[in-house]
C-alpha cells in the first residue's frame, strides 16, 4: 500500500469518526407531511442513500453544516404509527429506541394536523426528546384553518416551530430551538396521552408483572402498553423472556381486555382532540378547499381518467421534445467528436487498443451517455407529479379500470414506480395487502416502459421516425400498457378466479411542488444512472467487444457473430439480423445495453454518429419491430432477481419470463410483417 493511499484511508476513518461523533437527529413523520422536503434543504448533497440493514426499504442519512455547527439527520421511513405492522414503523421505532438518536423531530402537516398527531402521540411517550415542525403553514392558511402555535406547544409540552419547508420559512429557528434542547438550555415537559379510565389498572398491574423482564432498550412503561395494543414483535420478546408462569398471568389479563387496543387508541384520540380544541380554528362549515375544488375534476371517475392520459402523453411529449434535440446534440458533438480525437490520439497504438476504445467503450458507454437528457427530464416530470401530490389521485381513478384485473387503485402506485425502473416498481406491491392481487402486480410489473426502455425508444424512434417519434413511442408506450392489462386479466383468470380485494388509500392536500427535492431527486437517479454506464455498461461493452474481434479480429467470423448467426432465425421472424438479434439478448442485463452493443458492433467514429448508421442499415418496419420486441421483451437481471425474491419462487420469474418472451417475440413479428405491408 502506498503512503497516499494509507494517508488517504486514514483521513477517510477519520472523517467517519467524526460524522459519528456529531449530534444524531432523526426525522420521523407520516407520509405527504414534507420531511424528505425539509431533509433535502438541511443536507442538500450532503446525504448518503441506501438501504436499511437487511431491508429493501431506502436510507438517507445526511450531514447539516452551517457556520461551524454540525448535525448528523437520518430519515426515517414514512409511517403513521409505532406499532409493528410494516417493516417502515418497525424500522422507525427500532432506530429511535435502539440508536437513541439526541433528538426527534416530529414533521407534521399544519393542514392535516388531526392526523399528523397520531404519530406525535406516540413519539411524545418514548424516552427521546421530542421537537414538533409545523409544516405546510401556508397549505393550512389556503384550507382555512388557524393555528395557535403558542397554545399548541403548551398543550404538548414540547417546542413546535411553523414551517414552511418549500420555501426554507422557519428553518432557522428549527435549527435554534434544536441546538437549546441538545444543549440542555430548554426544558422539556411533555404532557403524555393516557389509556382509557377502565383500562388503567391493567395497565399497571402488567407493568408490575413484566418489570425487571423487559429487554434493553424497551421503556417499561411503553412495553406494557404495547402488550395491551396486541403488538406482535413486543409480544413475542416479551413471551421469550418472561418465566412461563408470569407470562400466562399476562396473557390471562391480555385476554380480560381484548379490546384494549381501542382503549390506547381512544386514549390518544381524546388527547389529539383536547389539543385541536384548543389550538386550531377550523374552517367555516361549507366553505370548500382547493384541494376539493381541483379534485372535483383530477378524481373524478370519467374526467380523472381523461386527465391522466393527457397528464401522461404530456410527460412523454416534454421529454421527447425537449430530450432529443439534447441527446443528437450530445450524440454528434461531444460523443462523435471525442471518438474521432481518441481514434487520432491513438494512430500509433496498436489497432486493438484503438478498437477497445474507439469501438469497445466509447462506441458501447458513449451511446448509453446520450441518454442521459431524456432520462433527467423523465425523473423531473413524474418528480413533480409525485411532489404536488397528484400520484394519489392517479391510484384513485384507476382503481376501477384496475379492477379489470382482479387488483385496486393501490395496485397502480407501484406499476407508475415501473415508469422510473422496475425493480422499486417490484418491491413497492409490499403496500398491497391481498397476496393474490401482489402477485399479479409483480407478474405484471415488467410491462411497464421503465426509463432505460423509453430512452432506447427514444434514441431509435427519433432517428427513422422523425417529427412522428413523439407519436411513435406514445403508440410503443400504449402497446406495453395494453399487454399490461391483457396479461392481468389473464393471470387473474387463471391463477386466482377473477378474485379481487379491497381498496382503502390516503388522498394528501395538494401542494406548491419544491424545486430543491425535485432537483435533488433527479441528481441522485442521474448519478446512479452515470455509475452504471461506468461500472455495469462499461465493462459489457468491453465483453462485447472483446467477444467480436476474437478470435481472429474480424467481425464477422467473431464469436459474437457465431453467437448470433445461431439464434439469428430467431430474430427473422421479426426482420432482425443477427446483429440486432445479439443487442436485443445482451439488454437482459440492463436494458440501455441493447445502444451499447449496437454501438460496439457498428463503432461510433462514423460520420452522422450510430444512428444515421443505423437508419442507413435498416428499414423503418425492421426499427419499428425492434423497438416493439425492446418494450415487450423480457425484464433486466435484476428485475427478474427482485421478482424471485418479493414472489418467493424462482417459478413466477420463470412465469413472468415465459409470458414476456411469447408476447415479446409475437409481438414484434406481427408488426414488422404489418409495416412490410404497409410500404415500411
Amino acid at each position: 500500500m502506498s503512503d497516499g493511499h494509507a494517508v488517504n484511508v486514514a483521513l477517510l476513518k477519520e472523517e467517519q469518526k467524526i460524522q459519528r461523533d456529531l449530534p444524531l437527529i432523526a426525522l420521523a413523520g407520516q407520509p405527504n407531511m414534507g420531511k424528505s422536503t425539509l431533509f433535502n434543504l438541511l443536507t442538500g448533497l450532503n446525504q448518503h442513500v441506501g438501504n436499511w440493514p437487511g431491508k429493501t426499504i431506502e436510507r438517507r442519512e445526511g450531514i447539516f453544516r452551517d457556520n461551524g455547527y454540525s448535525l448528523r439527520l437520518i430519515d426515517l421511513p414514512g409511517t403513521y404509527s409505532l406499532t409493528a405492522n410494516s417493516p417502515e414503523e418497525l424500522i422507525a421505532r427500532e432506530f429511535i429506541l435502539r440508536e437513541q438518536p439526541d433528538l426527534v423531530i416530529a414533521v407534521v402537516s399544519a393542514a392535516n394536523l388531526e392526523r399528523s398527531l397520531y404519530l406525535v402521540a406516540e413519539l411524545i411517550s418514548l424516552p427521546t426528546p421530542l421537537v414538533v415542525a409545523l409544516n405546510m403553514m401556508d397549505v393550512a392558511e389556503l384550507e382555512g384553518y388557524r393555528i395557535d402555535v403558542e397554545v399548541l406547544q403548551a398543550a404538548l409540552g414540547v417546542p413546535v416551530v411553523p414551517l414552511v419547508a418549500t420555501r426554507a420559512q422557519g428553518v432557522r429557528e428549527l435549527l435554534r430551538i434544536v441546538e437549546q434542547v441538545l444543549n440542555k438550555e430548554r426544558v422539556l415537559m411533555p404532557r403524555l396521552p393516557e389509556i382509557r379510565a377502565d383500562h388503567q389498572q391493567a395497565l399497571r398491574e402488567i407493568q408490575n408483572l413484566i418489570h425487571g423482564y423487559v429487554p434493553s432498550p424497551y421503556p417499561l412503561e411503553w412495553a406494557a402498553l404495547k402488550l395491551l395494543e396486541g403488538d406482535a414483535e413486543l409480544t413475542r420478546l416479551l413471551q421469550e423472556s418472561l418465566p412461563p408462569e408470569r407470562w400466562e398471568t399476562v396473557h390471562k389479563i391480555l385476554r380480560a381486555h381484548d379490546d384494549a387496543l381501542m382503549a390506547v387508541a381512544s386514549g390518544r384520540y381524546e388527547w389529539i382532540n383536547r389539543i385541536m380544541r384548543a389550538a386550531v380554528a377550523r374552517p367555516p362549515m361549507g366553505q370548500i378547499s382547493l384541494t376539493e375544488r381541483i379534485d372535483r375534476f383530477a378524481a373524478h371517475p370519467i374526467l380523472g381518467l381523461i386527465i391522466l392520459a393527457l397528464v401522461l402523453g404530456a410527460v412523454f411529449w416534454v421529454t421527447f421534445t425537449l430530450g432529443s434535440p439534447l441527446q443528437e446534440w450530445l450524440e454528434l458533438q461531444v460523443v462523435e467528436r471525442f471518438a474521432v480525437f481518441a481514434a487520432a490520439s491513438l494512430a500509433n497504438a496498436p489497432a486493438w487498443l484503438q478498437s477497445l476504445v474507439v469501438d469497445g467503450i466509447i462506441g458501447g458507454v458513449g451511446s448509453v451517455i446520450t441518454f442521459l437528457p431524456i432520462l433527467a427530464i423523465f425523473f423531473a416530470a413524474f418528480g413533480l407529479l409525485e411532489d404536488i401530490g397528484y400520484m394519489a389521485r392517479a391510484a384513485y381513478v384507476m382503481d376501477n379500470f384496475m379492477h379489470l384485473m382482479g387488483l385496486h387503485g393501490k395496485s397502480f402506485l407501484p406499476l407508475f414506480l415501473g415508469f422510473g425502473c422496475n425493480v422499486p416498481a417490484v418491491m413497492g406491491t409490499r403496500v398491497i395487502d391481498s397476496w393474490s392481487a401482489r402477485l399479479v402486480t409483480i407478474l405484471i410489473a415488467p410491462f411497464v416502459p421503465c426509463t432505460a426502455r423509453m430512452a432506447v425508444v427514444a434514441f431509435l424512434a427519433g432517428a427513422f421516425f422523425g417529427k412522428y417519434a413523439t407519436l411513435v413511442s406514445w403508440g410503443l408506450a400504449l402497446l406495453a400498457l395494453t399487454m399490461l392489462v391483457v396479461s392481468g386479466v389473464l393471470l387473474n383468470a387463471l391463477l386466482f378466479r377473477g378474485k379481487r380485494s379491497a381498496f382503502i388509500m390516503e388522498m394528501p392536500l395538494y401542494h406548491i411542488p419544491n424545486g430543491r427535492t425535485i432537483a435533488l431527486l433527479v441528481w441522485q437517479r442521474t448519478l446512479a444512472f452515470v455509475k452504471k454506464a461506468g461500472t455495469v455498461i462499461l465493462g459489457f461493452s468491453v465483453l462485447v467487444w472483446i467477444l467480436s474481434v476474437l478470435p481472429g479480429g474480424g467481425l464477422e467470423s467473431s464469436f459474437l457473430a457465431r453467437f448470433g448467426k445461431l439464434v439469428e432465425p430467431v430474430g427473422r421472424w421479426m426482420g432482425f439480423d443477427w446483429r440486432l438479434t445479439v443487442a436485443l439478448l445482451t439488454s437482459f442485463l440492463a436494458k440501455e445495453n441493447a445502444i451499447a452493443t449496437l454501438g460496439v458492433v457498428f463503432g461510433s467514429g462514423e460520420e452522422g454518429g450510430l444512428s444515421q448508421v443505423l437508419v442507413a442499415t435498416y428499414s423503418p418496419a425492421v426499427a419499428l419491430a425492434f423497438l416493439t420486441a425492446t418494450m415487450l421483451f423480457i425484464p433486466c437481471a435484476a428485475t427478474l432477481a427482485v421478482i424471485k425474491q418479493e414472489a418467493g419462487s424462482w417459478r413466477w420469474a420463470l412465469v413472468n419470463v415465459a409470458l414476456m418472451l411469447a408476447l415479446s417475440v409475437s409481438g414484434s413479428s406481427l408488426v414488422y410483417w404489418l409495416a412490410r405491408g404497409f410500404g415500411w
